[in-house]
């Protein structure tokens, strides 16, 4: 069998951007300032400051307002909540992120739970998981899982009657992707450390998405020829060189289709970040 199509996130990413760009001058057309993001990073750890550089850039990049509040790593609860507070009651701020992970003294749950679900651009609050888990769409969605979505249709994998294994049931990524993908009328299993067989689950799917944090724990045999593989993890080798979870060299020769480690999954989350911002600022400003 050949090698199988490599999907370019970064490319499809950049579509992305280009059709906010546009959404972003039809929005501000009649005088309305642009979408707001707000970030908010409460961390030391180099790459969450690596991440919310990135995150800022590229939403100036297609026009989007971005605000960064950084607080020193011993901030209180208290303080970090009312920060919070202040962001939610904002009418010039439309999109609320809080850069994951939170140092020890604080209660991620508790944080993210006191965001406004209408500028939970990231689609983690309570009020917009019950939604999606429930099968409505109608809240602002994670942005990896819609990313990988994204990927899956642009390969030409018809998602309808297909068989889905998702590897991981974090509430970031495999929950929601298995949600995504169960409206698109998907048979899905999720699969996780207690699975069975773990192997023989995945060599049934039509459409597998890996998303367990361990690099090249998918093997290239777990593979069913022809299926559309996405692979979520981001991990760094010996060397220093990121790698995904699947072992993307023996996966590729069996796949039809399969997303690389670095510029698959990693540009989408970001470009649907900046578009679930933008669908919070239509949505704010309509009301």
């Amino acid at each position: 069998m050949p090698d199988s199509q490599v999907i370019d996130g970064k490319a499809l990413a950049e579509t992305v951007r280009n059709e906010l760009r546009a959404k972003v001058e039809t929005f501000t057309a009649f005088g309305r300032s642009a979408p707001h993001l707000a970030v908010v990073l409460a961390s030391d750890d180099p790459a969450s400051a690596v991440y919310v550089r990135m995150k800022g850039k590229a939403a100036d990049a297609v026009g989007l307002r971005s605000t960064q509040h950084t607080l020193s790593p011993d901030t209180s609860p208290e303080d970090l909540r009312a920060v919070v507070a202040a962001l939610n009651d904002d009418p010039d701020v439309d999109g609320i992120l809080v850069q994951l992970p939170l140092p020890d003294q604080h209660d991620e749950e508790a944080i993210i739970g006191m965001i406004d679900p209408s500028k939970d651009v990231d689609g983690l609050t309570p009020i917009n998981a019950g939604r999606l888990a429930r099968g409505d769409e109608s809240g602002l969605m994670p942005c990896t899982p819609l990313g990988c979505i994204r990927l899956i249709e642009a390969s030409g994998t018809e998602i309808r009657g297909a068989r889905a294994t998702v590897i991981g049931r974090s509430r970031l990524v495999g929950r929601p992707v298995a949600d995504l993908l169960l409206n698109r009328h998907a048979t899905v299993t999720t699969c996780h450390s207690r699975t069975r067989d773990l192997a023989a689950v995945c060599r049934e799917a039509d459409i597998l998405v890996a998303a367990v944090g361990r690099a090249k724990f998918v093997q290239g045999d777990w593979v069913k020829p022809g299926a559309t593989v996405i692979d979520v993890g981001i991990n760094r080798n010996a060397e220093g060189k990121l790698e995904g979870d699947v072992d993307f060299d023996a996966a590729r020769v069996r796949a039809g289709a399969i997303t690389p480690v670095p510029k698959g999954v990693g540009p989408m989350t970001i470009a649907y970040l900046l578009s679930n911002t933008v669908t919070a600022a239509q949505r704010r400003r309509a009301q």
